[in-house]
């Protein structure tokens, strides 16, 4: 209990039922542990909101931000009073040097979502390979802010090696994108030409079940 009140006093944030923590789209720095109180992660598809999850005491969320610094990719909202722990990346690094039992917490958590996402993976391997190649390109772009571009051919071989999907099945997907004028391969790289296309393609993908 001390440890924890010394990391509330140092970490902690409180919001009111009802207030945004984080909004879909925003840049952020920061990620959150729940101390007290829930978490509704909630995310627009087909102008719609839909609950992704709701998170309750020892649960994280937003952690992306500070690990690969790419904008949030849902919304956090305090469902009833929350009290949080807030870390920015160098503040997480050092909880986690001085506090091994939510370290080893937070390694577990991490653990068992990349399960669960491996296994949706593999689902939509088997239900749509095009799918899963659009929704992995999207985040391909989105962590360089969907801006700029991207290295053809190992954009090509980290999909191919993350979801087992053939090199060549992927390529040819590249180019029937480039021929709806989605992307744009030019001299090794691939440059994002249709971003809201892309997007969503790729909300279409991760909603499907």
């Amino acid at each position: 209990m001390v440890e924890m009140k010394t990391l509330f006093d140092k970490f902690g944030l409180v919001y009111d039922s009802g207030k945004i923590i984080f909004e879909e789209n925003q840049e952020g720095n920061q990620m959150f542990i729940i101390q007290e109180g829930n978490v509704r992660i909630s995310k627009q598809m087909d102008g719609k909101e839909h609950t992704l999850a709701v998170l309750g005491k020892g649960d994280f969320f937003g952690e992306m931000a500070i690990v690969t610094q790419v904008k949030r990719t849902a919304t956090a909202t305090a469902a009833g009073t929350v009290r949080l722990l807030a870390f920015d990346r160098a503040g997480f690094l050092s909880m986690i040097a001085n506090n091994a039992r939510i370290a080893l917490s937070v390694i577990d958590k991490l653990c068992r979502r990349l399960q669960a996402a491996n296994s949706q993976i593999q689902h939509l391997v088997k239900r749509n390979a095009k799918d899963l190649i659009a929704l992995s390109l999207f985040h391909a772009f989105a962590e360089h802010g969907m801006e700029g571009s991207i290295e053809l051919h190992k954009t090509c071989r980290e999909i191919s090696m993350g979801t087992e999907i053939p090199q060549d099945q992927i390529m040819d997907y590249f180019r029937e994108l480039e021929s709806r004028g989605i992307v744009k391969a030019k001299e090794g790289q691939l440059l994002l030409t249709n971003r809201t296309v892309l997007t969503t393609m790729a909300e279409g993908a991760g909603a499907a079940k």
